[in-house]
């Protein structure tokens, strides 16, 4: 068996691109370790969820710890960064903001723990952080950069299929659905003729939808996340897509664990 670490910018990151194949992993009895950056000390906070006195990093922190249990999750750790806020906000450029770290400092953090465990799968975002935040480009930068002083193996770039994408804006227009994420399709995610590797994680919808629960701090009980219809929340998140690294999208995989089955020809 190996170990997979997935590194993630703030907490609830993790579920929404990669609670599937985190949760798949652990169910094959690999190890999987969460790598979050920041404790997303600016997020948006959902009102009154917060008790007394308590700080939203703090929540935060407890409900990364609760959506790593529902996935399976055997270690959480936290680079001790800000979060940098969303883009070209003062927040990006303050002492300890993740954003303005050096990279090859964080990097270092992260491949600490790549070489305590002996990590043979790493995953990152692809290179626009899938849609732009600045959290989300250093994960990236460091995670590549992680990844190549640890030596590990395969490293995949978290992202969205942005052909897919378009597909499913249009579905909704045409239902007369305005609700979902604000994000241009053109801006979002990363071309199918970049993509790798295609995850179908099906079967572990309901684990996804239940972690995300866990982020009650961020994600409302009335939110896209958990109002969407199953059907429509699986077209929408039933599949995981990545970037190898070292890949060829010519011949799509459909696991980060390719030693165990041979690669598929594309499609």
């Amino acid at each position: 068996m190996a170990t997979m670490v997935s590194f993630h910018a703030h907490p609830d990151d993790e579920c929404i691109s990669c609670g599937g194949v985190m949760r798949a992993a652990a169910d094959a009895g690999h190890r999987v370790v969460l790598v979050v950056a920041t404790r997303g000390e600016h997020g948006e906070i959902v009102p009154g969820v917060l008790d007394d006195g308590e700080t939203l990093a703090e929540r935060r922190v407890k409900e990364t710890h609760e959506a790593a249990a529902v996935l399976g999750i055997a270690r959480v750790e936290f680079l001790g960064y800000v979060d940098s806020g969303m883009v070209d906000t003062e927040t990006n450029g303050l002492d300890g903001s993740f954003w303005s770290a050096d990279v090859e400092e964080a990097a270092e953090r992260l491949a600490a723990i790549l070489r305590d465990e002996d990590a043979e799968v790493l995953t990152c975002y692809d290179r626009i952080g899938g849609y732009g935040h600045p959290d989300h480009i250093q994960v990236h930068r460091v995670g590549r950069r992680a990844g190549e002083l640890a030596g590990t193996p395969r490293v995949y770039e978290a992202t969205s299929n942005r052909d897919e994408f378009r597909k499913l804006m249009a579905m909704a227009r045409e239902a007369g659905e305005e609700d979902g994420p604000d994000l241009d399709p053109e801006s979002f995610g990363s071309p199918e003729s970049e993509l790798t590797t295609r995850v179908d994680v099906t079967p572990y919808l309901d684990a996804k939808r239940a972690a995300m629960r866990a982020h009650r701090s961020q994600i409302a009980d009335d939110s896209f996340f958990l109002t969407l219809a199953d059907d429509r929340f699986a077209l929408a998140f039933g599949t995981e897509w990545f970037i190898r690294t070292d890949g060829d999208p010519a011949h799509r995989e459909d696991t980060l664990f390719p030693a165990e089955r041979p690669r598929d020809s594309a499609g």
